[in-house]
């Protein structure tokens, strides 16, 4: 190559123009570098660049054609970024490529929030973050399927296509579709109420136009026809109560695509009408849910969860829930710490649940509650698992979950049989005859005792089939067992604190219920939640409702008709016994004519309904021995 003149052989034949142009640019600067080398000699030797003094002409311009080809060789990933604006880079110095979507997530991570801590080299994240720190890239679960299967299987040929409308918004909680319809203004806005002590506390307000749109759609509601919430949504797209009340009847219908798309529509529209101050990720915003207009963006997460958890993308479902319960972590409306266990476990962030127990047993006394007392020493057996941890903390992590699984043992007997009876596990003899055990164990408990352990177990059964689960589990059962026998303090204790708790269950915990609709717990829910009608864009309201404007009352028929009337105003809705009846009561002439009146329409109201009645004849059997088909 000593031997080459025209510098611009050098350069790959398959390069494009535009890293030819780059090329041609960069002997310009070495020459012009080359001009002030006798400045910079002791620089120009650290970056290996050609010096003036050679021995010869030839072995000078062979030195450079040398690191011009090295030049071009490692500029060419650069000069291929050059077509945009410049190329980006992480931490190591590395070019990010186009493709290379992990790395761009962790780039935008970094600019978002620079407090960020860097991963330790096994992964694991440190804990000088917030307990319920939400990261923005695994709120979108693609990124989650990506892990599992490859960006090749999960985007396809999607990339092409996401730049076909481009006045869809980018957005967190949701990835617009193309086949939404095209968003305008909703009339939802969301205002800062005020902020105490770091925490801000916002608001979502209703604008008059959307009040209309509501009320318009109560009056769906009331007709129990889904076909008036589709024309309202065809009127309204982006209505939120009408997606998620819709969305509901699509569930039920067995249409979970079409369900899911609607519970994404409503979360997209929520999202648009965020305050330019608040943030997903701080855990510092709140929202109170005894405001009517809060609750439709509890709800649309809770439900957007439950669509993520079925599809498969736990460790996304986790950071929804974490979401749900950083708006309202003092009162928990939905309830979701009934459920962030489970989503712990299924995702394998067991070193989140401990956590979460340890900084928040001492105010909030979960283990209290049965799936914290089940679901914390099996992420400890879990994490003692691990080989890839220090065999102290393995030995720790051990110590723990045996400890914890007694006293769950001790405080909610009646977990084990069902537990066992759903995993198809038989115990031995001792287990099944001992009373501790027991059905009495399941019949002595209170009615809301029995819901929170029918919840746990419908729930989670299925994480505890595992062999080695029951082999850790076994050696424990026998070590209460011989405590009960023992006649230990703590069996007394937990059984005093049974009688003493567990009265009644707050309406969070109901709600909870409903929207999960497990089957074993929503059968124990009691007759005053039973009785009365459920609505799935509010169910169980709370009764300290907080309420911003009212729905105009609608004219309403007199409250004094007769039960008669009432049973022919449902066969005829237009029929009206008692008509244009004048209220003066010392009129006579008038009572006794609009008595007449009514009795007329009456009779003609009779007569129409007789003669509507057809009576068909039954059909002829020709042929008794059934052979010939049906019509």
């Amino acid at each position: 190559r000593a031997g080459i003149s025209n510098r611009f052989e050098l350069i790959p034949a398959e390069e494009s123009e535009d890293e030819l142009v780059a090329g041609e640019e960069r002997p310009d600067t070495r020459l012009s570098e080359q001009e002030g080398s006798q400045e910079r000699s002791k620089d120009r030797s650290k970056e290996g660049a050609v010096t003036e003094q050679t021995d010869g002409d030839g072995q000078r311009e062979g030195q450079e054609a040398e690191q011009q080809d090295r030049t071009l060789a490692t500029s060419n990933k650069p000069r291929k970024k050059k077509k945009k604006r410049k190329t980006k880079k992480n931490s190591a110095g590395e070019t990010v490529e186009d493709n290379d979507l992990e790395d761009i997530d962790s780039l935008l991570e970094r600019i978002e929030d620079p407090r960020l801590a860097p991963q330790s080299q096994g992964g694991i994240t440190t804990d000088s973050r917030p307990l319920l720190y939400v990261e923005h890239r695994n709120l979108n679960p693609e990124n989650e399927l990506k892990r599992y299967f490859g960006a090749r299987a999960v985007l396809g040929d999607q990339r092409p296509r996401q730049r076909q409308r481009q006045y869809v918004r980018s957005m967190w909680l949701t990835a617009p579709k193309n086949t939404w319809p095209r968003y305008s203004k909703t009339g939802i806005t969301m205002q800062l109420l005020d902020t105490r002590r770091g925490v801000q506390h916002f608001t979502f307000e209703h604008h008059r136009e959307y009040q209309q749109v509501q009320f318009k759609f109560l009056d769906a509601v009331e007709s129990m026809d889904p076909n008036n919430i589709v024309l309202l949504l065809q009127m309204n797209p982006y209505h939120v109560d009408s997606l998620l009340q819709l969305s509901d009847v699509c569930r039920m219908q067995e249409d979970q695509e079409m369900a899911r798309d609607l519970i994404e529509r409503a979360l997209y529209s929520l999202e648009c009408a965020f305050h330019p101050v608040f943030s997903l990720t701080s855990g510092a915003c709140r929202l109170d849910y005894r405001r009517p207009e809060n609750r439709a963006f509890f709800l649309a997460l809770f439900k957007h969860l439950m669509f993520l958890e079925k599809r498969g993308c736990p460790r996304t479902a986790l950071e929804f829930c974490k979401l749900i319960l950083s708006l309202d972590p003092e009162n928990d409306p939905l309830c979701v710490l009934l459920l962030i266990d489970f989503l712990s476990l299924r995702a394998r962030e067991y070193t989140f649940l401990t956590r979460l127990f340890q900084e928040w047993e001492s105010h909030r006394n979960l283990s209290q509650l049965p799936n914290f007392a089940f679901s914390v020493p099996l992420a400890y057996f879990f994490l003692s698992q691990q080989e890839e941890r220090p065999e102290l903390e393995r030995s720790q992590a051990r110590e723990r979950a045996a400890r914890l699984i007694q006293l769950a043992l001790i405080m909610f007997p009646s977990v084990l049989m069902p537990l066992l009876d759903h995993c198809s596990v038989q115990p031995d003899a001792k287990v099944a005859s001992h009373p501790f055990f027991g059905l009495n164990a399941q019949i002595s408990q209170s009615p809301a005792l029995n819901q929170l352990t029918s919840l746990y177990v419908g729930r989670t059964h299925a994480l505890w089939k595992d062999p080695a689960v029951m082999a850790w589990l076994e050696p424990h059962v026998h070590e209460v067992l011989r405590m009960v026998e023992a006649q230990d303090a703590l069996v007394q204790e937990a059984e005093q604190k049974r009688k003493i708790r567990y009265q009644s269950a707050p309406r969070n915990i109901y709600r909870h219920i409903i929207l999960s609709e497990m089957k074993e717990a929503t059968a124990a829910l009691p007759l005053e939640v039973t009785s009365q009608p459920v609505m799935g864009f509010d169910p169980l309201p709370p009764l300290d409702s907080i309420v911003s404007y009212t729905r105009p009352e609608r004219t309403s028929h007199p409250s004094n008709e007769s039960t008669l009337s009432l049973f022919f105003r449902s066969l005829l809705p237009n029929f009206n016994l008692q008509g244009d009846i004048r209220h003066d009561g010392d009129d006579e002439a008038g009572a006794a004519q609009d008595l007449n009146q009514g009795v007329n329409r009456l009779m003609a109201a009779m007569r129409d309904m007789l003669a509507n009645i057809q009576f068909q004849e039954p059909p002829r059997d020709d042929n008794p021995e059934g052979d010939g088909d049906w019509d």
